[in-house]
């Protein structure tokens, strides 16, 4: 998180066959539980080495009397995880779903990484910055990798579920409030961000679709090569879907503000998943948007999934110009039909006052 939150600070982006399993694993997943009344949130965080029990102790006490129900943790630290249960929170282990940079498998498979439409690979060409290394969805080895690494999270008992971020394609057209950090205008589908041209993903369309989509004049504008590849990131959530049901443990999802910018801008389809729940990243000042907008965007996405599964709001606080207006913003999302919110990052005590206002007075 520590290079994720350098980015969102410094330049405010965002973010075989399945296997066979047993009859009692196919069972729904369990829902990201709610308690019996009142809303559920949420804070996504890191966990700091140099916390004291006492310190601990103390903050989670007081996430839980501010209405916070669980945290997604972004390093696997069984001290801060059995704290936060301690204080009746769950814990929830976040990882990075498709970006994944270690340099371990980047020196061990280069291969799996996608491939723009320019023909780099994020291997050795990764796009916006040095830590963006998406792998390739299509491959079978990739979701193997990720399936072994989501089950050894889940394996453990004090991991009450996982969460995935980075769950989609790279960026192809980025926040506006980005473009000019980058000297770009994506107004359209530039090569050099598009993926994945690899040659397992272009063999994979051919035997789908009957097309060679190195013989389409415009594929960014394909209608089918673009349901291809949400197609192919919805198989990868199937499969972790699957693991998570085989451990009995809820999966949640960091995704994209909307349906239709989720669509557009990443090449992700969360409302035609499965999981237990999804916390849209509804950043408005990555948009250039006022809060109000965080009450329509959520609207979209309860719209859209039409109850099957809940979403909580994620809301990145540095994005307020105060707490008032932070209560503003919460209380949209509740109003619109969010189950809760998730807040990123830090979270101070006036935060937390801002979010027990606010839903007292989304209740009433």
């Amino acid at each position: 998180m520590t290079n994720r939150r350098k980015f969102v600070q410094n330049s405010l982006l965002l973010g075989l066959a399945a296997p066979l399993l047993p009859a009692a694993a196919q069972a729904a997943l369990p829902a990201a539980s709610a308690p019996k009344a009142g809303w559920k949130h949420w804070v996504w965080t890191n966990p700091d080495q140099k916390d004291t029990e006492a310190q601990l102790a103390e903050r989670y006490r007081k996430y839980y009397e501010a209405g916070v129900r669980g945290i997604f943790f972004e390093a696997d630290s069984e001290r801060h995880f059995r704290a936060a249960k301690a204080q009746k929170l769950e814990a929830h282990r976040w990882i990075w779903t498709m970006n994944r940079g270690e340099k371990t498998l980047l020196a061990a498979h280069p291969e799996w990484y996608a491939v723009s439409r320019k023909g780099e690979s994020c291997a050795t060409h990764p796009p916006y910055v040095d830590y963006y290394r998406w792998l390739c969805p299509s491959r079978e080895e990739v979701k193997q990798y990720l399936e072994q690494d989501y089950a050894a999270a889940l394996k453990k008992d004090y991991i009450d579920g996982i969460h995935l971020d980075y769950v989609r394609f790279c960026d192809v057209i980025l926040p506006v409030n980005l473009w000019a950090k980058y000297g770009i205008v994506q107004t359209s589908e530039l090569p050099e961000y598009d993926f994945c041209y690899c040659p397992v993903c272009k063999a994979a369309y051919t035997a789908e679709y009957g097309e060679d989509i190195d013989k389409v004049q415009y594929p960014e504008a394909s209608p089918s090569w673009r349901a291809f590849r949400y197609q192919r990131v919805n198989e990868v959530v199937r499969r972790l879907t699957a693991v998570a049901r085989q451990y009995r443990k809820p999966i949640t999802a960091a995704v994209f503000p909307t349906p239709d910018i989720a669509h557009r801008n990443v090449k992700q389809d969360w409302v035609n998943w499965n999981v237990s729940g999804v916390c849209p990243m509804i950043y408005h000042g990555f948009y250039k948007e006022n809060v109000t907008w965080i009450g329509q965007a959520v609207k979209e996405g309860v719209q859209a999934l039409n109850g099957k599964f809940p979403l909580y709001a994620g809301l990145f606080p540095p994005d307020f110009k105060n707490d008032a207006e932070l209560a503003q913003g919460i209380e949209n999302a509740l109003r619109n039909g969010a189950a809760g919110v998730s807040l990123f990052g830090e979270v101070s005590e006036a935060a937390l006052a801002a979010l027990k206002t606010a839903s007292a007075k989304a209740r009433a």
